[in-house]
């Protein structure tokens, strides 16, 4: 079922900042702790180092009335720098991709710093900066397969 995420990203301490929210709000993670490390190597994708191999990579967790945040580590090797407004971003989970394309090209018109909607290994996904300076994330995740296909 379609849902609205916040996505926040933070310079080293999102394991942190999650263990103090999950105490807030006396809820349980829906994405446990997935560090980068993790990540399966894509080509072109530089190594990363040593220092961001246990950063954090995506964790979520319920909040209130359904509202899920989620959150990443921002790493400094990798060129990225956290400064207020890229360290939130609404992440849209719509049912399609048809809908997620859509709203991707309504939301881009004007906007700047896009990625389209593409595979990626957990899903499809895209971002963008609206023409208001607001973040915006496109997910699809991929569905477990039934064991034996």
């Amino acid at each position: 079922m379609a849902h609205v995420s916040i996505y926040l990203n933070f310079m080293g301490n999102t394991e942190e900042a999650f263990i103090y929210y999950k105490k807030v709000f006396k809820t349980e993670f829906s994405a446990p702790f997935a560090r980068m490390k993790d990540i399966p190597a894509q080509p072109g994708m530089p190594e990363l180092a040593a220092a961001d191999k246990n950063k954090i990579m995506h964790v979520a967790l319920p909040t209130l009335g359904g509202t899920e945040i989620m959150g990443t580590d921002m790493l400094e090797s990798m060129g990225h720098k956290l400064i207020e407004g890229n360290n939130i971003t609404i992440s849209l989970n719509p049912d399609t991709r048809e809908e997620a394309d859509r709203l991707y090209k309504e939301l881009t018109n004007g906007g700047t710093d896009s990625i389209a909607p593409h595979e990626e290994f957990w899903g499809y996904w895209g971002t963008c900066k609206d023409k208001f300076g607001i973040r915006w994330m496109f997910n699809i995740t991929n569905q477990p397969q039934p064991h034996g296909q």
